[in-house]
């Protein structure tokens, strides 16, 4: 048995593998797991990982802050209802299909369709909780979602020392962020973004989130030393450019 479990997605992934084995796991979903072993495990499965809610937000968050239609496929919705809920009370017009399932039978999927429009800033702060609240890796995105909202948003991100501190990055591309202490920071929208020049963060999420910006920035932008966010997301650059962004990956001689 084992209690105060993680019941987020990855866990939940987890167990639906070990089932397809012939685990019985009881509590999935909850921070209770019973997990009734076996002595030998002897099964061919072929098994396919659910969809991932940070690639989906950052995808999502890509159509938001450049103001564009865009369609996010097999969002795993489970997993993302607090995010979307975010998004609406902030304004974020949005379609979202009826659901299906994933690959694994369990993750509950769906399409959804972001439309440009004003968002206004969210009436309380920001800020993760564990499973089923906002994932804590999806919430640098609401950071550069705030500075295209009309007004003043707190963030508050109190599980990672000084990954606040990389959000103010982007007011290298004239967002207005002000950190309050190393884990909030208070940002004042809309933004209107100008090109610049940033050296990537060390931080995976506030790196894409930097990456996402200059794409809502009209000009050049160059965001150096990229491996963070390679290490992180594969192909994102090129995924980008497939649905109209102009991100070309070099490397500098110099």
């Amino acid at each position: 048995m084992i209690r105060n479990a993680s019941s987020n997605y990855m866990v939940q992934d987890l167990c639906c593998f070990l089932r397809q084995l012939g685990v019985r796991i009881e509590g999935v979903g909850t921070t209770t797991l019973t997990v009734h072993g076996l002595a030998t495990i002897d099964a061919d499965v072929d098994y396919q990982p659910s969809e991932d809610p940070i690639e989906a937000m950052s995808l999502l968050t890509a159509g938001v802050v450049t103001h564009s239609t865009l369609t996010v496929t097999r969002i795993p919705m489970e997993f993302m209802e607090i995010e979307l809920a975010i998004l609406e009370q902030m304004g974020l017009q949005m379609d979202v299909s009826t659901e299906y399932r994933s690959a694994n039978g369990v993750t509950r999927l769906a399409d959804v369709t972001v439309h440009p429009g004003p968002l206004a800033a969210p009436f309380d702060k920001i800020h993760p909780m564990p499973f089923p609240g906002l994932n804590i890796d999806n919430l640098p995105f609401f950071a550069l979602i705030a500075a295209i909202a009309q007004g003043r948003t707190l963030i508050h991100d109190w599980v990672y020392e000084n990954r606040a501190i990389y959000l103010v990055e982007l007011t290298r591309l004239g967002a207005a962020v002000q950190l309050l202490d190393p884990h909030r920071v208070s940002i004042e929208g809309p933004t209107s973004w100008s090109p610049a020049e940033v050296m990537c963060p060390p931080a995976l999420r506030p790196a894409v989130v930097i990456l996402l910006a200059m794409l809502a920035t009209k000009g050049t932008s160059v965001l150096r030393n990229i491996y963070v966010i390679n290490r992180g997301h594969q192909q994102l650059a090129e995924r980008l450019g497939e649905i109209g962004a102009t991100v070309e990956t070099f490397h500098d001689q110099t």
